[in-house]
């Protein structure tokens, strides 16, 4: 993309700040140029938010209810996904999805929920 193409759509996503993004010069160059947003980037970071605000309240809704434990509460509010808490804590995917189970979660060890409490930030 050239330095003067660069979009300046003013996102709402962006909160008045300005975003880097590498462009090209005249001499062909890449240079740093400040961007106030692009229309199109703004719309598709506001679905994936309200996609993650629905998957909170639905995980808020089933946690209360006793369906899921605390740990299926924590992965949608902290914006984990099992992935990415796999990797944290070192647990495998149909582990993390196991101890989303309240009576499985009930019986951990607390060396695992240590493990967890670690990741999340909380005692």
């Amino acid at each position: 993309m050239k330095k003067e193409e660069v979009p300046q759509d003013s996102c709402k996503s962006y909160s008045g700040h300005k975003k880097l993004i590498y462009a090209v010069d005249e001499q062909g160059h890449y240079e740093g140029v400040k961007s106030s947003g692009w229309e199109v980037e703004g719309f598709a970071t506001e679905m994936a938010v309200k996609a993650l605000d629905e998957q909170l309240a639905k995980a808020t809704t089933e946690y209360q209810q006793g369906e899921i434990s605390a740990l299926g509460y924590y992965i949608p509010l902290l914006r984990f996904d099992l992935m990415s808490l796999a990797h944290a804590t070192g647990f495998f995917q149909w582990q993390i999805k196991r101890h989303m189970t309240v009576a499985i979660f009930n019986k951990l060890s607390d060396k695992k929920l240590m493990k967890y409490c670690a990741v999340f930030n909380v005692s």
